[in-house]
Protein backbone atom coordinates (compact mmCIF):
# COMPACT_ATOMS: atom_id res chain seq x y z
CA UNK A 1 0.00 0.00 0.00
CA UNK A 2 1.11 3.39 -1.00
CA UNK A 3 -0.11 6.66 0.89
CA UNK A 4 0.59 10.07 -0.89
CA UNK A 5 0.25 13.86 -0.01
CA UNK A 6 -1.45 15.43 -2.80
CA UNK A 7 -0.93 19.39 -3.12
CA UNK A 8 -0.87 21.92 -5.32
CA UNK A 9 -1.02 25.75 -6.14
CA UNK A 10 1.80 26.50 -3.79
CA UNK A 11 2.76 29.97 -5.67
CA UNK A 12 5.80 30.63 -3.54
CA UNK A 13 3.92 30.98 -0.22
CA UNK A 14 6.45 29.29 1.99
CA UNK A 15 4.54 29.53 5.34
CA UNK A 16 1.06 27.46 3.97
CA UNK A 17 3.70 25.19 2.55
CA UNK A 18 5.78 24.38 5.59
CA UNK A 19 2.40 23.81 7.20
CA UNK A 20 0.94 21.28 4.91
CA UNK A 21 4.19 19.41 5.23
CA UNK A 22 4.55 19.41 8.84
CA UNK A 23 0.64 18.28 9.04
CA UNK A 24 1.68 15.31 6.87
CA UNK A 25 4.56 14.59 8.73
CA UNK A 26 2.38 14.02 11.56
CA UNK A 27 0.12 11.76 9.87
CA UNK A 28 3.32 9.90 8.98
CA UNK A 29 3.20 10.49 5.10
CA UNK A 30 6.17 11.04 3.05
CA UNK A 31 5.70 10.58 -0.66
CA UNK A 32 4.58 13.79 -2.38
CA UNK A 33 2.66 14.46 -5.36
CA UNK A 34 2.39 18.21 -6.28
CA UNK A 35 0.01 19.14 -9.04
CA UNK A 36 1.66 22.43 -10.05
CA UNK A 37 2.04 25.80 -9.77
CA UNK A 38 4.87 25.85 -7.22
CA UNK A 39 5.79 29.64 -7.69
CA UNK A 40 3.46 32.68 -8.67
CA UNK A 41 1.66 35.11 -6.43
CA UNK A 42 4.40 35.01 -3.32
CA UNK A 43 7.91 35.96 -2.08
CA UNK A 44 9.61 32.44 -1.83
CA UNK A 45 9.56 30.67 -4.70
CA UNK A 46 13.10 29.25 -4.39
CA UNK A 47 12.06 28.02 -0.66
CA UNK A 48 9.42 26.18 -1.94
CA UNK A 49 11.31 24.71 -4.49
CA UNK A 50 13.68 23.73 -2.27
CA UNK A 51 11.72 22.61 0.25
CA UNK A 52 9.82 19.85 -2.01
CA UNK A 53 12.91 18.86 -3.87
CA UNK A 54 14.61 18.41 -0.17
CA UNK A 55 11.82 15.82 0.25
CA UNK A 56 11.54 14.49 -3.33
CA UNK A 57 8.22 15.71 -4.01
CA UNK A 58 6.61 14.53 -7.64
CA UNK A 59 6.08 17.33 -9.43
CA UNK A 60 4.40 18.22 -12.65
CA UNK A 61 4.26 22.32 -13.41
CA UNK A 62 1.23 24.40 -13.53
CA UNK A 63 0.87 27.49 -15.59
CA UNK A 64 2.65 29.38 -13.33
CA UNK A 65 5.77 27.66 -13.08
CA UNK A 66 6.09 28.05 -17.07
CA UNK A 67 5.13 31.27 -17.52
CA UNK A 68 7.79 32.36 -14.58
CA UNK A 69 10.38 30.72 -16.58
CA UNK A 70 9.11 32.16 -20.11
CA UNK A 71 7.44 29.16 -21.64
CA UNK A 72 4.28 30.86 -21.44
CA UNK A 73 3.11 34.30 -22.03
CA UNK A 74 0.89 36.31 -19.78
CA UNK A 75 -2.23 36.18 -22.16
CA UNK A 76 -4.74 34.36 -19.46
CA UNK A 77 -3.33 36.15 -16.66
CA UNK A 78 -5.33 39.12 -14.02
CA UNK A 79 -3.21 42.03 -13.59
CA UNK A 80 -2.10 40.60 -10.33
CA UNK A 81 -0.77 37.74 -11.41
CA UNK A 82 1.28 38.99 -14.28
CA UNK A 83 2.65 41.48 -11.64
CA UNK A 84 3.47 38.82 -9.51
CA UNK A 85 5.05 36.94 -12.48
CA UNK A 86 7.12 39.45 -13.88
CA UNK A 87 8.33 39.75 -10.26
CA UNK A 88 8.62 36.38 -9.86
CA UNK A 89 11.11 36.14 -13.34
CA UNK A 90 13.55 38.58 -12.25
CA UNK A 91 14.34 37.12 -8.71
CA UNK A 92 14.06 33.31 -9.64
CA UNK A 93 17.57 31.51 -8.71
CA UNK A 94 18.77 29.58 -11.85
CA UNK A 95 18.93 26.62 -10.42
CA UNK A 96 14.72 27.09 -9.59
CA UNK A 97 14.40 28.00 -13.44
CA UNK A 98 16.06 24.63 -14.42
CA UNK A 99 14.06 22.75 -12.10
CA UNK A 100 10.70 23.97 -13.40
CA UNK A 101 11.94 23.62 -16.70
CA UNK A 102 12.41 20.17 -16.01
CA UNK A 103 9.08 19.05 -14.69
CA UNK A 104 6.43 17.41 -17.31
CA UNK A 105 3.36 18.72 -17.68
CA UNK A 106 1.11 15.62 -16.75
CA UNK A 107 2.49 12.55 -15.11
CA UNK A 108 1.20 8.95 -14.76
CA UNK A 109 1.59 7.66 -11.11
CA UNK A 110 1.39 3.79 -10.34
CA UNK A 111 -1.42 1.84 -11.90
CA UNK A 112 -4.56 4.41 -11.75
CA UNK A 113 -3.36 7.68 -10.98
CA UNK A 114 -2.37 10.80 -13.60
CA UNK A 115 -0.83 14.29 -12.44
CA UNK A 116 -2.35 17.18 -14.58
CA UNK A 117 -2.57 20.36 -13.39
CA UNK A 118 -5.56 22.45 -15.63
CA UNK A 119 -7.00 19.96 -18.49
CA UNK A 120 -5.59 16.88 -19.53
CA UNK A 121 -4.46 18.27 -22.55
CA UNK A 122 -4.09 22.32 -21.38
CA UNK A 123 -2.50 23.30 -18.79
CA UNK A 124 -4.52 26.45 -18.40
CA UNK A 125 -8.20 25.15 -18.78
CA UNK A 126 -10.43 26.08 -15.77
CA UNK A 127 -12.58 22.58 -14.92
CA UNK A 128 -15.34 23.84 -12.89
CA UNK A 129 -18.10 22.40 -14.85
CA UNK A 130 -19.52 18.69 -15.36
CA UNK A 131 -18.95 19.55 -19.20
CA UNK A 132 -14.96 20.25 -18.63
CA UNK A 133 -15.11 17.01 -17.06
CA UNK A 134 -16.77 15.12 -19.88
CA UNK A 135 -14.48 16.34 -22.60
CA UNK A 136 -11.12 15.46 -20.39
CA UNK A 137 -12.09 12.60 -19.28
CA UNK A 138 -12.19 11.42 -23.22
CA UNK A 139 -8.91 12.96 -23.46
CA UNK A 140 -7.76 11.03 -20.03
CA UNK A 141 -9.14 7.48 -21.91
CA UNK A 142 -7.65 8.18 -25.19
CA UNK A 143 -3.80 9.48 -23.72
CA UNK A 144 -3.62 7.29 -21.10
CA UNK A 145 -5.87 4.25 -21.58
CA UNK A 146 -6.71 2.48 -18.07
CA UNK A 147 -5.90 5.24 -15.57
CA UNK A 148 -9.10 6.30 -13.77
CA UNK A 149 -7.76 8.76 -11.16
CA UNK A 150 -6.96 12.10 -11.98
CA UNK A 151 -5.57 14.83 -9.56
CA UNK A 152 -5.45 18.27 -11.00
CA UNK A 153 -5.28 21.40 -9.68
CA UNK A 154 -5.55 25.63 -11.06
CA UNK A 155 -9.00 26.61 -9.53
CA UNK A 156 -8.00 26.51 -6.00
CA UNK A 157 -10.96 24.77 -4.74
CA UNK A 158 -11.27 21.10 -3.03
CA UNK A 159 -13.80 19.06 -5.70
CA UNK A 160 -14.10 15.61 -6.84
CA UNK A 161 -15.77 14.48 -10.03
CA UNK A 162 -16.84 11.30 -11.01
CA UNK A 163 -17.50 9.95 -14.27
CA UNK A 164 -20.23 6.91 -14.78
CA UNK A 165 -19.46 6.12 -18.30
CA UNK A 166 -21.48 9.55 -19.75
CA UNK A 167 -22.49 10.91 -16.61
CA UNK A 168 -20.59 13.44 -14.41
CA UNK A 169 -21.47 13.88 -11.02
CA UNK A 170 -19.82 16.03 -8.66
CA UNK A 171 -19.40 14.53 -5.14
CA UNK A 172 -18.68 16.64 -1.66
CA UNK A 173 -15.06 16.67 -1.43
CA UNK A 174 -14.22 17.08 2.36
CA UNK A 175 -13.62 14.39 5.08
CA UNK A 176 -13.20 10.80 3.64
CA UNK A 177 -14.15 9.62 0.28
CA UNK A 178 -13.68 5.95 -0.83
CA UNK A 179 -13.44 5.69 -4.49
CA UNK A 180 -15.29 3.27 -6.45
CA UNK A 181 -13.51 1.06 -8.92
CA UNK A 182 -15.58 1.06 -11.77
CA UNK A 183 -15.83 4.70 -11.82
CA UNK A 184 -13.33 7.70 -13.06
CA UNK A 185 -12.89 10.53 -11.02
CA UNK A 186 -10.86 13.93 -10.88
CA UNK A 187 -10.10 15.18 -7.77
CA UNK A 188 -8.43 18.80 -6.93
CA UNK A 189 -6.95 18.30 -3.29
CA UNK A 190 -6.98 22.60 -3.30
CA UNK A 191 -5.18 25.06 -3.14
CA UNK A 192 -2.06 24.79 -0.25
CA UNK A 193 -1.37 28.85 -1.11
CA UNK A 194 -5.10 30.87 0.13
CA UNK A 195 -3.74 34.33 -0.53
CA UNK A 196 -6.33 34.91 -3.11
CA UNK A 197 -9.31 33.56 -0.97
CA UNK A 198 -11.83 35.81 0.92
CA UNK A 199 -12.32 34.70 4.47
CA UNK A 200 -9.79 32.68 6.58
CA UNK A 201 -6.91 31.37 5.00
CA UNK A 202 -6.60 27.79 5.04
CA UNK A 203 -3.74 25.84 3.37
CA UNK A 204 -5.86 22.38 1.56
CA UNK A 205 -4.54 19.30 0.61
CA UNK A 206 -5.23 16.11 0.60
CA UNK A 207 -4.25 12.00 1.38
CA UNK A 208 -4.40 9.79 -0.93
CA UNK A 209 -4.51 5.72 0.11
CA UNK A 210 -3.83 3.47 -2.18
CA UNK A 211 -4.95 0.17 -3.22
CA UNK A 212 -8.03 0.91 -0.73
CA UNK A 213 -8.34 4.14 -2.40
CA UNK A 214 -9.36 6.59 0.29
CA UNK A 215 -9.33 10.41 -0.26
CA UNK A 216 -8.92 12.55 2.78
CA UNK A 217 -9.45 16.60 2.63
CA UNK A 218 -7.70 18.97 4.74
CA UNK A 219 -7.86 22.55 5.22
CA UNK A 220 -5.12 23.89 7.99
CA UNK A 221 -4.40 27.38 9.06
CA UNK A 222 -0.58 29.22 8.61
CA UNK A 223 0.60 32.51 9.03
CA UNK A 224 -1.05 34.53 6.66
CA UNK A 225 -0.02 37.56 8.38
CA UNK A 226 4.01 36.83 7.36
CA UNK A 227 2.93 35.83 4.20
CA UNK A 228 1.31 39.15 3.15
CA UNK A 229 3.64 41.31 4.57
CA UNK A 230 6.51 39.64 2.59
CA UNK A 231 4.90 39.56 -0.23
CA UNK A 232 3.96 43.13 -0.31
CA UNK A 233 7.63 44.24 1.15
CA UNK A 234 9.04 42.41 -1.68
CA UNK A 235 6.52 43.99 -4.11
CA UNK A 236 4.62 41.26 -4.92
CA UNK A 237 1.15 42.89 -4.57
CA UNK A 238 -0.58 45.39 -7.01
CA UNK A 239 -0.84 48.84 -5.84
CA UNK A 240 -4.24 50.74 -7.58
CA UNK A 241 -1.92 52.84 -9.55
CA UNK A 242 0.00 49.92 -11.29
CA UNK A 243 -3.16 47.89 -11.75
CA UNK A 244 -4.51 50.59 -13.97
CA UNK A 245 -1.30 51.08 -15.84
CA UNK A 246 -1.34 47.09 -16.49
CA UNK A 247 -4.88 47.63 -17.68
CA UNK A 248 -3.83 50.67 -20.07
CA UNK A 249 -0.98 48.40 -21.50
CA UNK A 250 -3.32 45.54 -22.04
CA UNK A 251 -5.52 47.77 -24.03
CA UNK A 252 -3.07 49.12 -25.83
CA UNK A 253 -0.69 46.65 -26.79
CA UNK A 254 -1.77 43.39 -25.16
CA UNK A 255 -0.66 41.34 -22.32
CA UNK A 256 2.87 39.80 -23.88
CA UNK A 257 4.38 43.01 -23.98
CA UNK A 258 3.71 44.62 -20.69
CA UNK A 259 6.67 46.47 -19.35
CA UNK A 260 8.32 44.00 -16.65
CA UNK A 261 9.02 47.40 -14.64
CA UNK A 262 5.77 48.43 -13.91
CA UNK A 263 5.15 48.38 -10.15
Amino acid sequence: MAVYGILGDIHGNREALIAVLDALEVQGVTKLLCVGDIVGYNADPDECVELLRERDAVAINGNHDLISTKHLGFDHCSNKAMHALEKTRRVLHPDTARYLESLPSRLPIDENVVLIHGGVRNVEQYMTHPRHIQQNVEYLRTDFPGRRICFFGHTHAQKVYEVDGSTVRELPAHGTLVLREDREYFINAGSVDASRKRGEKLAEFAIFETPSLIVEFFQISYNDDLTEEKAAASGYRLNPLADRMYELRRRLIGPRHVDSDVA
